[in-house]
């Protein structure tokens, strides 16, 4: 009875489902912070990064309906979902004195890419959950889990970590490493995109293998940006 009622509200359901990824990875990078955030900033990250997926998807739609060719396509999904959780994150909190040190960049960025993928997920799962299909919601909760929650969080932390290491830098230097930033996050997910689409069924674990492997470099740059202190 409560399934076939929550059926009747398949958003409901998926977002359940589809957040719930989301918070386990935003509990893994949030314990990593020794000096943790205000509660309401991290929740506006959170629900700016949702935002986010509702601006970058009217903007996707045009791109699909205008531009012909897929790798073009791709370059630029990738570019309008990069610089809109970027734009929200920043208005919201980036740009505001609560950034006071260092890895407060990359903290925000990474609840702002959860906050994206948790809204991201419940769209994705919306139609299995309709139709009752849970083995492909259970395959696809998985994959998404292992791989897209993963990219969107590199990407983002990506820019973070470049932001980090200019934070006591001149605004040239910050300017410089910001473009930095945003040109290697673009670049990562479109990589992955590409792979996913285009490769063997095999290779994909290859491709959430080599994510996975980035992730790992994610968190060594984190512990080093944790060391960055003002120059006296």
């Amino acid at each position: 009875m409560l399934l076939s009622t929550l059926q009747q509200y398949p958003f409901f359901l998926s977002f359940i489902i589809g957040i719930i990824p989301a918070l386990v990875w935003l509990w893994f990078w949030l314990k990593e912070d020794t000096h943790p955030e205000p509660a309401k900033m991290l929740t506006l990250s959170f629900i700016g990064g949702m935002i986010a997926v509702i601006v970058a998807l009217p903007l996707q739609r045009i791109v699909y309906d205008t531009v012909a060719d897929q790798n073009t396509s791709f370059v630029l999904w990738a570019i309008i979902e990069e610089l809109a959780k970027f734009v929200i994150v920043y208005y919201i909190a980036l740009s505001r004195k609560v950034t006071d040190e260092p890895v407060d960049n990359i903290i925000y960025l990474i609840v702002s890419a959860l906050g994206f993928v948790a809204l991201e997920n419940a769209l994705f799962l919306v139609d299995m959950v309709h139709t009752g299909d849970f083995a492909g919601i259970i395959m696809t909760s998985n994959l998404r889990f292992m791989g897209a929650s993963l990219l969107h969080t590199l990407s983002s932390a990506t820019i973070g970590i470049c932001m980090a290491l200019s934070f006591y830098r001149s605004i040239w230097f910050k300017q410089m490493y910001l473009l930095i930033g945003i040109v290697f996050a673009i670049l990562l997910h479109t990589s992955f995109n590409l792979f996913i689409i285009k490769q063997a069924e095999g290779s994909v674990f290859l491709v959430f293998g080599a994510v996975w492997f980035a992730i790992i470099i994610v968190m060594l740059f984190f512990e080093r940006v944790k060391r960055i202190h003002k120059p006296i």
